[in-house]
């Protein structure tokens, strides 16, 4: 069972939820609509339902593989 509930591939770097995007009455069902940018990762996750909207031709990484910007750089606090 995967934890992202919806993967939507778009080939657009800008996109937009508001969680009700497949409803025809609109976002009364959903949560307020949010602007995101897809970065280097290829993907980005909405912070209200959690739908990924992933970059056409870019392939999703395991949740165990890491970028050289999630690792924290010399002097970052590390929790």
């Amino acid at each position: 069972m995967s934890s992202v509930p919806e993967t939507v591939h778009t080939e657009s770097r800008r996109v937009w939820c508001d969680g009700a995007t497949d409803i025809r009455a609109g976002a009364a069902l959903g949560h307020p609509r949010v602007y995101m940018e897809i970065d280097q990762r290829g993907y980005v996750d909405c912070g209200y339902c959690d739908r990924r909207f992933v970059l056409k031709g870019e392939q999703e990484r395991g949740i165990n593989e890491v970028m050289p910007g999630d690792l924290p750089g010399a002097g970052d606090a590390v929790a």
